[in-house]
């Protein structure tokens, strides 16, 4: 092992901080060094548990409510212009439907996805977080819908909503400005992540790993970006090219890169809630224990209606975790127990590091 890479993510591990320019190192090490990788995935492992009494895995109720979206994101298949997408709206009814479904399961967190829908109106959006909350008032409501005015983040705040993911997706300017074309621009989205830390969201932030053009030192950038922003919770996963978008010939996203990445992200924020992706799972068989094996602490299986399940192509061949029934949850449990972590039913709220 680099002495100098151990001597980095000790300091990160101990310490809880590295300098800026000692993020490329690391991960240039560890990308060659499997005994540093190893070790550095049973850091963060160790330091997740560390944080949330024990290791334990968290559960989030998905559920993708409209597969419309007015951005053009070059990546994604579901980008304005992709005339071959599957659209559809979930209707209030399938909505609460489906969150019924998860609380029967026991899980206590619906996370609602969607695209950016100009019909997922304010209008729209505040009565049915309300009556979610009405019908399950221990639960908690995630949004992940893109970039809104602070106006309507306020006011789903206030409605009762207390998460929100919004992925910065690049913290370096010009690689988020080849992946967005306007009007979406880099000052929106980080002024986006800000307004919703101070409006008092439990804030997500992360990025894909491999994202034509992004290099070891974008990378770097983004993993600098989470430790100096201290987010709530952080998505990381591969990029997974879909048909149909200006990305679809591109090379997916480097499995053990990604695993890194969730790993020094987990170092840089040790009480974050970090999802096992879905896109690590696409790529890589078991892609769901072995992010949390590398610090993640989060499975969000999803509780789309039958109907479109599978629809929501955000990218090619997209796994799908489902949970339909109480012997689902006992299956998953299981794979859980042979790698040492227990389901964790809570509400798993974000608390302060201890």
């Amino acid at each position: 092992m680099d002495w100098h890479a151990e001597s980095i993510l000790d300091r990160l591990r101990f310490e809880g901080h590295i300098e800026d320019r000692e993020f490329d190192t690391l991960i240039a090490e560890t990308m060659l060094d499997d005994e540093l990788f190893d070790s550095l995935r049973q850091s963060a492992v160790c330091t997740a548990a560390e944080n949330h009494n024990g290791l334990k895995v968290y559960l989030r109720a998905l559920i993708e409510i409209s597969s419309h979206c007015r951005s053009n994101c070059l990546y994604c298949g579901l980008r304005r212009d992709n005339g071959k997408a599957v659209r559809y709206r979930l209707s209030e009814g399938e909505i609460l439907e489906s969150c019924d479904k998860a609380y029967s399961l026991g899980l206590r967190t619906f996370v609602l996805q969607g695209g950016e829908d100009a019909t997922l109106s304010d209008e729209r959006l505040v009565p049915l977080i309300r009556q979610i909350k009405y019908n399950f008032a221990d639960a908690a409501v995630t949004l992940s819908l893109g970039e809104r005015s602070e106006a309507s983040f306020k006011a789903l705040f206030e409605a009762g909503a207390s998460r929100y993911l919004l992925r910065h997706e690049a913290a370096d300017r010009a690689l988020y400005e080849s992946l967005h074309p306007t009007p979406a621009t880099y000052d929106g989205r980080m002024e986006a992540v800000q307004q919703l830390m101070r409006i008092g969201y439990q804030t997500g932030v992360g990025m894909m790993v491999g994202v034509p053009g992004q290099m070891v030192e974008h990378l770097a950038e983004d993993l600098r970006f989470i430790a100096h922003t201290k987010p709530h919770m952080i998505g990381i996963g591969p990029f997974v090219p879909c048909r149909n978008t200006p990305f679809e010939g591109a090379s997916a996203g480097d499995t053990r890169l990604t695993m890194i990445a969730v790993a020094i992200a987990r170092l840089c924020v040790p009480n974050a809630l970090m999802p096992a992706t879905t896109a690590l799972a696409t790529l890589l068989e078991d892609g769901d224990t072995e992010a949390i094996l590398s610090g993640a602490n989060v499975i969000m299986p999803n509780f789309s209606p039958q109907r479109v399940r599978g629809e929501y192509a955000i990218y090619d061949n997209k796994s799908l975790w489902s949970l339909n029934t109480a012997a689902d949850i006992d299956r998953l449990a299981a794979r859980l127990k042979a790698i040492g972590f227990n389901i964790d039913f809570s509400r798993g709220d974000y608390t302060e590091q201890r």
